[in-house]
């Protein structure tokens, strides 16, 4: 882990159960010991960044799994408002997502994703991409926020 970050929370955007089941037991079984805040719909989201505006506060999330079909705010828009917020534009943001559409990844690119994944499809390979989540963004790459 890195140690800039002890504890921060990964803000998980997600409206499918199912899809949020895999994603917590893919981390649990790699054993992230971040804990995870979850916001279910992207209204839910942009109350979420506006409830948390200091990036000095350990409950300040160090990453955001995003998904794009959400219910009430699509997930390019929660983007379009992280990116043009002074604060929340330094965290990394992570699209993932079951859409594998150009369109879908050009803008989500062009707004400001830091990464875009497809969603597996069964456990054992999103095991394998939470690790790589894990080993990369948590571990190798180097955070803005102390």
């Amino acid at each position: 882990m890195n140690s800039n970050l002890p504890n921060r929370p990964i803000l998980i955007v997600e409206d499918n159960p199912m899809d949020l089941d895999m994603t917590l037991e893919g981390f649990k079984e790699i054993q992230l010991d971040n804990i995870f805040d979850i916001c279910r719909d992207g209204e839910e989201a942009i109350v979420y960044i506006e409830n948390h505006r200091d990036n000095s506060m350990l409950n300040f999330p160090c990453l955001v799994l995003l998904d794009l079909k959400l219910p009430k705010v699509d997930g390019l828009d929660v983007l379009k408002y992280i990116r043009d917020d002074e604060v929340w534009k330094k965290i990394p943001v992570i699209i993932l997502t079951t859409s594998s559409g150009d369109e879908d990844i050009d803008r989500a690119y062009k707004i400001g994703a830091n990464s875009y994944l497809i969603k597996p499809v069964d456990s054992r390979a999103f095991i394998e991409v939470a690790n790589n989540i894990k080993s990369f963004w948590l571990t190798t790459n180097k955070s803005p926020f102390k």
